[in-house]
């Protein structure tokens, strides 16, 4: 059963950057492509970008500027950087696997707040 966590602060300053990382047990991150997606409070899901088995990165367009998405096979984890993050950039934040169109394992998520 492959299992997704994440983890970083709760809260972050405006400006700053914001990191988070999220952990994959049970399976390999070598294959499948590994996803950041965020929640805004009261708003729908928001797709960040993920890094694919090859290494490759693909982002949102809106926020290609800000992020960047690596990963550490030997620790089998993967990590989010945002820049400049503002209070807009608070919410919930998930890692997920997608596969075959879908995302078919999610971590629990975390919740990040920007203070202005």
């Amino acid at each position: 059963q492959v299992q997704l966590r994440e983890s970083g602060p709760g809260l972050v300053k405006a400006s700053q950057t914001l990191s988070l990382t999220c952990t994959v047990s049970g399976g390999s991150i070598s294959s499948g492509a590994w996803t950041w997606i965020r929640q805004p409070p009261g708003k729908g899901l928001e797709w960040m970008g993920l890094i694919a088995a090859d290494g490759r990165t693909y982002y949102s367009s809106s926020l290609k500027s800000q992020t960047s998405i690596s990963r550490d096979t030997s620790r089998s984890q993967f990590s989010l950087q945002l820049t400049s993050v503002t209070p807009e950039d608070t919410g919930v934040y998930y890692c997920a696997r997608a596969a075959q169109g879908s995302y078919d394992y999610w971590g629990q998520g975390t919740q990040v707040t920007v203070s202005s």
